[in-house]
């Protein structure tokens, strides 16, 4: 069985809502309620998709939308709620009195989302810089320096290591190995 059409497609507008439109849409709900969405467009005389009436009342014309900045509470159980239901953003709006699930939504891919990203990898960044050794680190920095008095350094540094260990096959001069390193 095949469902029928939300509605006859020719003739239908589609796009920006009119403040005409959004009074006459607020009028037929106020007055008689949203009983079917699908035959609300016809006799509150809109050229539009019963969807469209929907999300246009749910998302932006009901009476107690809560508009504007997220407060931080907001936004903290917007996460901690992120973290356990997913992307259920209904389920996450019903816990915002006032928060469109589609408003939600927005914030998360627009602001959230990143401001977590961009924190995990500063977080990663400070517990990896802290487990390297201090031998490691100042071998890095000089890795990438290229004044030669710095190589200089790193060739004594490890003439030095070498010639601690008493190795009888390191004589007094540096070996080929290390002049590479120059």
């Amino acid at each position: 069985m095949v469902r029928t059409p939300c509605c006859d497609k020719s003739g239908m507008k589609k796009g920006t809502w009119t403040p005409e439109e959004d009074r006459k849409l607020i009028a037929y709900v106020t007055k008689y309620g949203c009983w079917n969405w699908r035959q609300l467009p016809k006799f509150a005389g809109l050229s539009r998709c019963g969807k469209s009436c929907r999300l246009r009342w749910l998302n932006y014309l009901r009476p107690n939308i809560k508009r504007g900045n997220y407060s931080k509470e907001e936004e903290e159980t917007i996460i901690k709620l992120h973290e356990s239901l997913g992307n259920r953003w209904s389920t996450i709006a019903s816990q915002l009195p006032g928060r469109t699930d589609n408003e939600i939504k927005n914030h998360w891919h627009t602001n959230l989302k990143k401001r977590l990203k961009q924190n995990s990898i500063a977080q990663e960044e400070n517990s990896s810089s802290n487990n390297v050794f201090p031998r490691e680190k100042s071998q890095k920095r000089l890795k990438g320096a290229n004044n030669s008095h710095l190589h200089q350094e790193t060739v004594e540094i490890i003439d030095s290591s070498m010639l601690s260990h008493n190795n009888p096959q390191v004589n007094s001069r540096p070996s080929p190995q290390i002049l590479q390193l120059q």
